[in-house]
């Protein structure tokens, strides 16, 4: 069974009892209407949410917990195990969240720490535009927050050049179709900024500190839910172009001059000229030679 399930149903035995003697007695069906009826517990937390959703189907379905390893763990779960379209899971803290490339991202208390799932009916190669889309949202969302958010290809959003959310998207397909998307979003709301580690604190910024006052979690949650149905619509019925121009809108990449770290060690310089149909990044480097960059880690460089 998975081990970061197993660990929200010993902090919750009573809710086991209900179904079997122990834990390796309930089969993953069981185990995903457990870590249900936890979720649904607290119900006064996000009562607020819910009660300013607009949506159809982002957010119809509303876990909350107060900590977990990863909020996309637990979606991910329960994607395999029947949940359906738009739910979303939310939690206080994240112990082990998680970043690109396995990176851990810091997620303590004092963030929005949230996983959406999603079960597009879209060709596995469009899987990717999810990212771009979903930062076009966050963008959006901070700036009716009145900051000027700018996105970081592929996956973060800036605040005058400081990380202020990253985005990660962990998809689920085979060659012909999409069983399921996971979008896991964390934003640095209320962030005890000082918390952090002196490589990640130089580099990162919350809302609280551009904006001076406390952020009301529940309103950016919301916000992000509300305008992610309306960019889910978008997505479903392919409008891929007007999703990258709205995304190109918003970029703080194109334009940049960059350095994109690629595996095995590899490092692209040059100047962020465009971005394809597929969310491939071009770059131009300094003998004119034009790239297309898949993935990579994005520095943006000012000087």
């Amino acid at each position: 069974m998975n081990k970061d399930m197993l660990e929200i149903l010993s902090k919750h035995e009573d809710k086991v009892t209900k179904y079997a003697d122990s834990i390796s007695d309930i089969d993953e069906k069981e185990v995903a209407l457990i870590i249900k009826e936890i979720g649904n517990i607290h119900t006064i937390k996000d009562s607020n949410i819910k009660d300013c959703l607009k949506t159809e189907t982002i957010g119809k379905e509303i876990f909350y917990f107060k900590e977990v390893n990863s909020t996309n763990s637990v979606a991910k779960f329960l994607a395999k195990n029947g949940t359906d379209d738009g739910a979303v899971v939310l939690s206080e803290v994240q112990l082990n969240g998680k970043g690109r490339r396995g990176k851990k991202w810091e997620s303590p208390s004092g963030g929005v720490w949230l996983s959406i799932i999603l079960k597009p009916k879209i060709s596995p190669s469009k899987a990717s535009l999810i990212t771009l889309a979903t930062g076009v949202v966050v963008a959006k969302t901070l700036k009716a927050m009145g900051v000027d958010a700018k996105i970081k290809w592929p996956n973060d959003i800036l605040i005058n050049n400081k990380k202020v959310c990253g985005i990660l998207t962990e998809a689920h397909a085979n060659y012909k179709s999409v069983d399921y998307v996971i979008v896991g979003i964390g934003i640095d709301t209320n962030l005890n900024l000082d918390i952090l580690p002196p490589i990640i604190k130089e580099g990162t910024t919350s809302l609280k500190k551009e904006l001076k006052k406390d952020i009301d979690d529940n309103e950016i949650i919301y916000t992000f839910l509300n305008e992610f149905e309306l960019m889910y619509e978008k997505f479903q019925k392919e409008k891929f172009e007007d999703i990258l121009n709205e995304w190109r809108l918003l970029t703080q990449t194109i334009g940049s001059y960059v350095e994109i770290k690629q595996p095995f060690g590899k490092i692209l310089k040059g100047h962020a000229v465009g971005i394809t149909n597929s969310g491939a990044l071009i770059i131009e480097s300094e003998n004119g030679e034009l790239t297309k960059v898949i993935s990579g880690e994005c520095a943006i460089k000012t000087n």
